[in-house]
This record gives C-alpha cells, sequence and structure tokens, in this order.
C-alpha cells in the first residue's frame, strides 16, 4: 500500500494533490493515503481565517474552501491533524474526529483509526506546559490568547492515547517528540538548523509527552511536520523493536515535504479496496475515560496509580470491551463519507468577491475585528456520542456560553467594538448603539442605519480607508448623505456593487480610470 506523507500543508491542498497527480504520471505510483502532519489550514470562510493563529500578513483562504464546497473534490483519501495554525472554529467541532470535506478526514485531538487494515493513530496541536493540565475551556469567539491555547496539547489527550494495548502500525504528531534528536545525525539537522541547538540540548524541542506515547505505543512509523525540515531517525525499544521517525518540510518550492512509504497491506484486507473505519480500542477507551473531561481554565489531574486511591487509572480494553463496541455500532466499524456536512458557509456566499478582497485587506491590517464567530454542532459528533454515550464538549461549552450567528453584525457588537476602538483613539467618535446594524446577503453586503457624524467627514479626517470607513461610506449612501454622490455616481458608470464602488470611492489614488474599468468587469462579470 502506498501512503504519501506530507509536512505542513498551509493551505496548499492543490498543489499537494498536483503534486502527487505528476509523481503518478511520471513514476506510475498511485497513492492510497495522503496523511497530513498538521498546519493544514481548513478554512471555509473568512470567519474560519479570523479564528487561525497566524500573522496578519499571511492570512490566505488558500484553497481548502473548493473541496469543502464540492468545487473540487480530494482525489486520494486525505487524513490529516491539527497544528497550531488551523480554523480551530471548525476543527472544534470534530474533537472526535469527522469529515471536513467529502474524502477529508480530521484524526480529532487524538485519535486512531483504520485504513486498509493498518492502525493509525495521530495526535493534535503542539506543546506549552502551562496549558497542559487545563481543561478544554475554549469557545468561538476566541480571544488572541485562546485563539492559539486551544491548540496546545492536553493531559487528557496523552493520557488515552497511553492506554493503548494492542499494536500501532503508524502515528502522526505535529511538533516532534522531544529526545528523538538523540537518536539521528544532529550534527545534520544543525546543519541546516543551527537555532535548534539550544533547545536539543535543554530538552525543549518539541513535546515531552510525545516521546511518552512512542515508548509506550512502539508504532513503526512516526511521521512529524512544524519544525519545516525534513529530517530522520531510528528509535529503539526495550524489546527490541525500533520506530522510524520522519520529520517533513511544508509545502512549498524547493522543499522536502512530501515522501512516499510502501507498507505491506495486512493479508485479511489484500483483496478489498482500503477505506477508513473506527478503530474498535480507541473508542473503547473514550467510552471508559468520557468521565475525565474537564471544561475550565485551572489545573486537573489525570488518575495514577497512588497508594491509598481507589479511583481506576488503567482503561486497557479487554476483548468484551471491544466487542461491545461493536455491537454499538451495529457491526460496521466502516466511517460512512456520506456523513459529511456543511455546517458553515463558504465564502462566496458569505462575501461578494470585492467586499471579501476588502475584508482580507483589513484583516491584514488588523484594523477590524470581525464579528463574533459562532460555534456549530456538527452532526458527525453528535451521532458518534449518541451511539458511544459520549460528551460533545463543544455542545457542553455551549450550554454554558452565548453563542452568535456568523452572519449577524449585532448593534450591540457593533457597539462594543467601536467603543474599544474610542478607548484606544479618544479623538474618534462614538457610533450610535441603537442606530448601526450591519447585515449580510449572498453575494454582497447592505447596511442600514446612521452615524452621528457624516461618514464622509470621517473619511476626511482619518484617511485610509478600512473595512469600518467603507460601512460608514455605505451607511452615508443608504441615508442620502449629499456629501457621497461619486459613489452613486460610480456605481451608475460600472455597474459595480456597493461595497466596491465606497472602496473605489475612498482610494481615488490607487484606483485610476483604468484600475476601475477593470475592477468593475471582474466585479460585474
Amino acid at each position: 500500500m502506498l501512503i504519501a506523507v506530507e509536512g505542513c500543508c498551509h493551505g496548499e491542498l492543490d498543489k499537494i494533490y498536483e503534486t502527487l497527480a505528476f509523481i503518478e504520471k511520471e513514476h506510475g505510483k498511485k497513492v492510497d493515503l495522503l496523511i497530513c502532519c498538521g498546519d493544514f489550514q481548513s478554512t471555509r470562510n473568512v470567519y474560519d481565517l479570523s479564528c487561525m493563529a497566524v500573522p496578519p500578513k499571511y492570512l490566505a483562504m488558500m484553497t481548502f474552501y473548493k473541496y469543502y464546497s464540492g468545487e473540487k473534490t480530494a482525489p486520494v483519501p486525505t487524513l490529516f491533524i491539527g497544528g497550531n495554525h488551523e480554523a480551530s472554529n471548525y476543527l472544534q467541532e470534530l474533537t472526535y474526529g469527522g469529515w471536513v470535506a467529502p474524502n477529508i478526514y480530521y484524526l480529532g485531538l487524538a485519535g486512531v483509526v483504520n485504513f486498509g487494515g493498518l492502525r493509525i493513530g495521530g495526535m493534535s496541536g503542539i506543546f506549552k506546559g502551562h496549558d497542559y493540565m487545563k481543561g478544554h475551556f475554549e469557545l468561538p469567539p476566541y480571544s488572541e490568547n485562546t485563539k492559539r491555547s486551544i491548540y496546545h496539547v492536553r493531559q487528557l489527550e496523552v493520557f488515552r492515547l497511553k492506554q493503548i494495548s494492542r499494536p500501532v502500525d503508524i502515528f502522526v504528531s505535529h511538533d516532534w517528540p522531544v529526545g528523538v534528536t538523540d537518536h539521528g545525525n544532529v550534527q545534520q539537522l544543525l546543519r541546516f538548523k543551527p537555532y535548534f541547538r539550544e533547545d536539543i540540548e535543554t530538552r525543549n524541542l518539541g513535546n515531552p509527552n510525545a516521546m511518552d506515547v512512542m515508548k509506550k505505543l512502539k508504532p513503526n512509523y512516526w511521521f512529524s511536520g512544524h519544525m519545516h525540515a525534513k529530517w530522520a531517525a531510528n528509535v529503539p525499544h526495550e524489546d527490541g523493536s525500533h520506530t522510524k521517525f520522519l520529520a517533513l518540510d511544508k509545502c512549498m518550492p524547493g522543499k522536502r515535504f512530501l515522501q512516499i512509504i510502501d507498507i505491506p497491506q495486512p493479508a485479511t484486507d489484500l483483496h478489498t479496496e482500503p477505506k477508513l473505519s473506527f478503530d474498535p480500542e480507541w473508542l473503547g477507551i473514550l467510552r471508559d475515560t468520557n468521565h475525565l473531561w474537564h471544561f475550565e481554565n485551572s489545573n486537573h489531574y489525570m488518575p495514577g496509580a497512588v497508594a491509598g486511591s481507589e479511583e481506576k487509572y488503567d482503561f486497557a480494553q479487554t476483548d468484551e470491551q471491544i466487542e461491545e463496541v461493536r455491537r454499538l455500532l451495529g457491526g460496521n466499524l466502516d466511517i460512512d463519507p456520506s456523513s459529511f456536512q456543511r455546517t458553515g458557509p463558504v465564502h462566496e456566499t458569505a462575501f461578494g468577491d470585492g467586499f471579501f478582497s476588502v475584508i482580507i485587506a483589513d484583516m491584514k491590517a488588523k484594523n477590524y475585528p470581525l464579528p463574533p464567530v459562532t460555534a456549530y454542532v456538527n452532526p458527525q459528533t453528535t451521532e458518534l456520542c449518541q451511539k458511544m454515550g459520549l460528551t460533545d464538549p463543544l455542545r457542553e461549552l455551549m450550554s454554558k456560553a452565548p453563542t452568535h450567528d456568523p452572519k449577524d453584525f449585532t448593534s450591540d457588537f457593533m457597539s462594543n467594538q467601536v467603543n474599544q476602538q474610542n478607548e484606544q483613539e479618544e479623538e474618534r467618535e462614538a457610533v450610535d448603539t441603537e442606530a448601526v446594524t450591519v447585515y449580510f446577503e449572498e453575494g454582497m453586503g447592505g447596511v442600514e442605519g446612521s452615524t452621528e457624524e457624516p461618514a464622509s467627514k470621517k473619511l476626511k479626517t482619518e484617511g485610509e480607508g478600512t473595512v469600518e470607513d467603507i460601512l460608514q461610506v455605505k451607511n452615508g449612501h443608504e441615508n442620502g448623505d449629499s456629501e457621497l454622490t461619486e459613489v452613486d455616481q460610480i456605481m451608475k458608470d460600472t455597474e459595480m456593487p456597493l461595497a466596491v464602488a465606497a472602496e473605489v470611492a475612498m482610494d481615488k489614488e490607487q484606483y485610476g480610470p483604468e484600475a476601475i474599468t477593470a475592477l468593475a468587469e471582474e466585479t460585474t462579470s
């Protein structure tokens, strides 16, 4: 069985699939499965983009939304874990794993699945010691802190993985297991990554708990990303077995981001087409440790072998428990591809093209915060929880906190954002919180309400056209501001949508006659 392993995806699905197609054409090797080692970036829309922890200059939709919308279909079954640059709000819907798009499967916070008879395990996120003992408390809309803490590995997932007692063929993590550098050519690594030296020497390069998992599970292969380097090691175990470790780079020209390995398919599955299926041992572990969920921003401890304690700490599954899982699933362990359902909008339906580009530009400049992002309950998670008697962490968190529809710019939200800006910039006057309501329709935006000061006056004093400015221009247009007749003229001359015309009106230097004509053709075709 040919398995392609890719390092950090960073949203470059098109390029990765094109590379696989080239390999098949040139070398006759057709891949059965693609595994991505994190930073997958499954952004469906601009709201997902706002939940991703990356520097503003790197914000980009990339190509996943095309696979989510159905415009494209993944040509090879794709399995991935989360890294530290993800659409965390979307992945949070699928705590236990699930389809994020047709033929693309997320493994969850931690998990094990079967593919063609191979057991593949994985752990999402990266290690940060200050969050390791905490519960899963994050919920959209994220703060800048929770946008990052949500992808920090928790002790619960490591504890569950260490309950596995049956052999695992492949394991995937985003950051490297601490100490793996003891078992490879570290001097070669330092030649092209010299700044790794201090972290290697202080045992801070990677996740120390990942090495514990490796020593417990002893998988045949372990793949990682995160460090943007291709590097290999061979880790020995006490029983004489070894784990072949391979880290890969990110998907960019000239980078060593892809490796194809040929793993013998178990004899029992030789005559069937490989497909994903649930792992009954893993589901049994989830059932038996369901009571260990915590949802507070505070430290909690997993059960352990403490003298005098009667709390159970060993959840290794018996044959009877595994058979019970099979019974609960009706004897069918296959992960049904048709169970995928879109829960959030794709970006074409959330915004018109012109306005979408404006919002992306402003997110990059960090001039304007997006509205609150909703938390969607995913039907795949609901179904699995009902069958297995599991808690849906997202549903639990949602029951304790209010959430918002991502298409709503409510008066309260606008008021809150403007008030925050006023505190930072005292010269800016407050927006009338009772009058401003912004909403989005399919294809383009619309605005109703008014501001305390004519929008055109604010534009003259503030200069650069931010998303807030554009909304105010549109606002003034719809309320008959006589100073904004230029927006009407641009719309009349070019048939541009209102949002794009407002952008053009604010920055004449950028949009000369030729640029306006080109933009008009682009937005009206």
